[in-house]
């Protein structure tokens, strides 16, 4: 069985065929889903469906493309819910900023500040956090470092093979690993695997985004979660069964999962 950590099957991409794309990745051997929390509009739906299905499960949070809707009383009031397991995505992307300068500083300044608020959220609640982390390795893990995200953990979601990232196994953070790991292009993430923690490993889609291959070009789900746990397989050289049994197991740990 395989637990997709990262799928958002709250996106305008699956309202015409949501329970269909949810049956057809369970007959293929996925266990349950994680919805992460990424704009604050979508969150009523992705409660909605893990009230629906005994194996969904939501996180919220407010993405750092998002972050002008950051709303924390919104994510109060679902925080509390018996399948919400986690507080993200959330931390800091810096691959679009603006190109005015003060622009780019201000909206530099605003992701680390709603970041940090999250965190902090976390560990109030004390909910593993899931961290978006794009051209912004350093800062990302600094903020983590020092505002003690240790307490809770996490998942480094879609993780972008910046060796300096692997320490943060040491604080409690997971390393999610999606269909990048599958494209041609991805010697990086391919040379830096070996060094991530066979317990802090997981599987993810992002689903309706970066579809493994064989797939490319068409929209991404859950059931494509059977090229991911072979392709790190391959790489490290043990069974897809045992890829999906040590994922599972550590997702549940992570997630507290009742399963």
């Amino acid at each position: 069985m395989i637990i997709d950590t990262h799928t958002h099957l709250d996106n305008a991409k699956f309202y015409d065929d949501v329970d269909e794309v949810i049956q057809t990745a369970i007959n293929d051997g996925v266990k349950a889903f994680i919805i992460p929390g990424a704009d604050l509009n979508d969150l009523p739906r992705a409660v909605a469906l893990s009230e629906q299905y005994d194996n969904i499960f939501f996180a919220v949070g407010v993405h750092p493309y998002d972050i002008d809707n950051f709303d924390i009383s919104i994510m109060e009031k679902y925080v509390n819910h018996p399948k919400c397991v986690a507080v993200g995505e959330c931390g800091l992307d810096y691959y679009r900023l603006p190109d005015e300068e003060q622009a780019r500083e201000e909206n530099i300044s605003l992701q680390k500040e709603v970041f940090i608020e999250q965190i902090e959220f976390a560990k109030k609640v004390n909910k593993p956090l899931i961290v978006h982390i794009r051209d912004a390795s350093c800062d990302s893990k600094t903020i983590l470092l020092e505002n003690n995200a240790s307490e809770v953990g996490g998942v480094l979601h879609c993780y972008n093979a910046d060796e300096q990232l692997i320490s943060l196994s040491n604080e409690g953070f997971y390393f999610g690993i999606g269909g990048v790991i599958t494209f041609k292009n991805a010697k990086k993430l391919i040379n830096v695997f070996p060094k991530i923690p066979l317990d802090k490993l997981l599987i993810e889609t992002d689903a309706p985004y970066l579809t493994p291959h064989p797939h490319r070009g068409e929209r991404n789900e859950p059931k494509f979660t059977t090229h991911i746990s072979q392709k790190i397989a391959e790489l490290i050289d043990i069974s897809d069964n045992d890829v999906k049994n040590l994922t599972t197991n550590n997702a549940i740990k992570l997630f507290n999962l009742p399963l």
